[in-house]
């Protein structure tokens, strides 16, 4: 019997469809009003998965609408007690369950400061969509792994689609309807048992698009395979941290087909040079740059599945982890 993550990121296709459908109506008027009113600044509010899907929503938001984004400190709301000076922004909370007291508390905070608050939420009984201005709802349906991907997935297809009405971006919007079919047609790309057996440390190297989510595979390879894994922009690896390359380090490269592949390529090249153990995860199937970091997130679950299982590790339930973490 395959595992609930396995399952469960089969279904993203189908959730993609039903997030499309469900939420045309909202995207059209939140664009409209959005073209009529930009905001000044854009908080992302989210904490693990959801935070690193507000670190995609930074670089989408800032290349495509040119608006600055930044990052809220749940902290400073709920165990600071802050009010932020946030008139004339959007803040965007990010939450599977919608649940967690420290983002619904930074988001109270944020409206009382001024701010536009819009919740994507796959709860959309939570006490954060009940407060939030506006709700885009994700429409995962019950995700029950404890490593989350479908609703990552939908986090991120829910930002193109606001940005794609946000900006009336019809080649955008035409290439989410597409997504759904191409992640079908993709063939599942698969990691080599040899390169992950009894590896115990890597680092995940992306550039821009593929830096956001080189966050989130480094997340899940510590949940599921417990590697210690971590992320870096293949940039700024190059300011200090290529030193750990002397130590025969696996570098797994994020690879995005965008403005920024040039530069990551020569970035991947020179750590290469040095020494490292680069594994290579390439982006294909999906034509859209702005929706490759997605297609790729999929074959990577798929993979990360596979590999947990041929490792004997149970992917569905990670030792001490929960599936609604709820902080202060």
């Amino acid at each position: 019997m395959s595992s609930l993550m396995a399952r469960e990121t089969a279904e993203i296709p189908t959730v993609i469809r039903q997030q499309l459908t469900h939420n045309a109506a909202c995207l059209q008027r939140l664009g409209a009003e959005l073209r009529a009113q930009p905001p000044r600044a854009v908080m992302m509010i989210g904490r693990g998965t959801s935070d690193h899907a507000g670190v995609f929503a930074k670089y989408l938001i800032e290349v495509e609408c040119g608006a600055p984004v930044m990052a809220a400190a749940p902290s400073i709301a709920s165990v600071y007690g802050q009010t932020l000076r946030l008139d004339g922004m959007l803040a965007i909370c990010i939450s599977q369950s919608g649940k967690s007291p420290d983002i619904v508390a930074q988001a109270e905070r944020a409206k009382a400061g001024g701010a536009r608050v819009l919740a994507l939420v796959n709860n959309v009984d939570s006490p954060l969509a009940a407060m939030a201005d506006d709700v885009l709802p994700l429409h995962a349906g019950p995700e029950l792994a404890v490593a989350a991907t479908k609703s990552y997935i939908a986090s991120l297809v829910a930002l193109v689609s606001l940005v794609a009405a946000w900006q009336d971006n019809a080649d955008l919007q035409q290439a989410l309807q597409e997504l759904p079919q191409q992640l079908q047609n993709t063939p599942a790309q698969a990691f080599a048992l040899a390169d992950f057996q009894q590896l115990k440390q890597c680092v995940v190297l992306g550039r821009g698009f593929g830096y956001a989510i080189a966050r989130e595979m480094a997340l899940k390879l510590k949940e599921v395979l417990s590697i210690q894994a971590e992320a870096f922009s293949s940039a700024e690896f190059l300011h200090g941290p290529v030193t750990l390359v002397e130590q025969h380090l696996t570098v797994v490269n994020c690879q995005i087909d965008d403005e920024g592949a040039v530069y990551h390529q020569a970035q991947i090249a020179d750590v290469e040079a040095r020494g490292a153990h680069v594994v290579p995860f390439l982006a294909a199937g999906v034509l859209h740059r702005r929706l490759q970091p997605i297609a790729l997130m999929q074959q990577f679950y798929q993979a990360l599945e596979q590999l947990a299982v041929q490792q004997g590790l149970n992917p569905d339930a990670p030792p001490g982890l929960k599936k609604v973490t709820e902080t202060r």
